[in-house]
């Protein structure tokens, strides 16, 4: 670098040859000088003893980037409880792998497939998402019942794989995503992290498994995203999501084919709309309408362009895992062995709602009657942020493949949920998280 001219130009050689030798030989010692430099520095922050920094000066933990070797999982006594819980008590019954088993729809499903004598195991990372002491409380109710729920990421995959060494599973109930529409403008990678990259991950170890398991996993009705035509029909498009979520839930489906197609992985999956009811999610309209109300806050009515009406296809959380069984039960066996296709699976797709679209302002009335309190209402313009104006589903494939068949009413759920939620917050809980 010495020799080498300050701007650009022709270089000309002017010294003589001793010169240039003696330049050679400083350069040289230059260069050799601040090797030894580097790699002493290198040496010194690759191998010196790391400092353990306390923990009020780690940064907070982003659930979608949770460290897949915090849980304490292993040992004699931790696989006892694995496959404990994992015991067929059934004649007919069938040994099924639950991830997100603390989440709504996956504590009522593995209350359901306990009840009536299946082999139950979740599998939960207990994020923060929403409240996570809600998510304990599901998973204190399901240790009642007998179910286990280990805690891991379903990003972990020689977690996952320790489980099916340890079980023979013959179902995947796949229910672990990162859910809501609008937190995907906040936190984006969180849905990349649970929703695709947790999905193939859990599908690269179910592909290998001899036998395969059958897959149930969930989707969303959000895949439906700017689709004007209604009702909703798995036969139409689905090229255009509204949000960042819906788009990592068509992914699925598209990645739930390619495994299909390559591996022989039988794939069933199921499109949920609005699904409410006791043990909801906190983070729903009807869950938050009912606490702001409560609490004497104004709560947010949306309408579309023209003062248009929002509606929902409300789904009772009863009638929901009626349609997971049910999937669940008329899934055929994998294909594949040791990670090869030998012959045509199963692939599926299912809308799983209600039939019935409820305007959001009468969902708000229903909560008024219920709770014996008036709602103040602010009526404000439907946001670009994901929410479209309304779902409603077309059940009827569902209803041929497995008798899916809705039994519960707006009004009747929600007194329901509402029964719950008061009984559940009035031992203190806070209710504003």
């Amino acid at each position: 670098m010495d020799s080498a001219p300050s701007t650009p130009g022709k270089f000309k050689m002017e010294k003589g040859s001793y010169f240039h030798r003696s330049r050679w030989h400083t350069s040289l010692a230059k260069f050799t000088f601040w090797s030894f430099v580097f790699l002493g520095i290198m040496f010194i922050f690759f191998f010196r003893t790391p400092s353990i920094p306390s923990p009020s000066s780690l940064p907070a933990a982003d659930p979608s980037r949770r460290s897949l070797r915090t849980y304490n999982n292993g040992g004699v006594a931790w696989e006892k409880r694995v496959r404990s819980s994992a015991r067929i008590r059934s004649p007919n019954g069938v040994s099924v792998l639950v991830t997100g088993a603390a989440g709504f729809v996956g504590t009522h499903v593995s209350a359901a497939l306990k009840r009536r004598g299946d082999g139950v195991l979740g599998l939960d990372n207990f994020n923060n998402y929403y409240d996570p002491s809600l998510k304990r409380a599901r998973q204190a109710l399901l240790e009642r019942t007998g179910v286990f729920i280990v805690e891991g990421d379903i990003n972990d995959v020689e977690l996952v794989k320790k489980l099916f060494e340890i079980v023979t599973f013959t179902h995947v109930m796949h229910l672990a995503a990162q859910a809501g529409v609008r937190y995907a403008m906040e936190n984006p990678g969180s849905y990349v992290h649970s929703n695709i990259a947790g999905f193939v991950n859990l599908l690269e170890v179910c592909k290998s498994i001899n036998p395969q398991p059958a897959i149930v996993w969930a989707s969303s009705s959000s895949v439906y995203g700017l689709n004007t035509k209604v009702p909703f029909s798995e036969r139409d498009r689905t090229d255009q999501p509204a949000s960042l979520y819906a788009a990592t839930k068509k992914a699925g489906e598209e990645i739930a084919h390619t495994y299909n197609h390559i591996y022989g992985l039988s794939l069933t999956g199921l499109r949920f709309f609005t699904v409410y009811g006791p043990w909801g999610r906190p983070d729903m309209a009807y869950f938050f309408f009912t606490r702001d109300i409560l609490k004497g806050k104004s709560i947010p009515i949306f309408e579309a362009a023209n003062h248009g009406t929002v509606a929902r296809d409300f789904t009772y959380i009863d009638d929901i895992v009626r349609g997971c069984l049910g999937a669940l039960d008329t899934a055929e066996k994998s294909t594949g062995s040791g990670g090869k296709k030998t012959g045509p699976a199963q692939l599926r797709v299912f809308n799983l709602g209600n039939t019935s679209p409820v305007p959001v302002s009468e969902l708000v009335n229903i909560l008024e009657r219920l709770l014996k309190v008036k709602a103040e209402r602010n009526i404000m313009k439907l946001p670009r942020n994901g929410d479209v104006q309304f779902t409603h589903a077309n059940i009827s494939y569902a209803q041929t493949e497995f008798g899916y068949k809705p039994k519960t009413d707006l009004q009747s759920g929600l007194k329901k949920f509402v029964q719950w939620y008061i009984n559940y917050y009035s031992d203190g809980k806070k209710a504003d998280q």
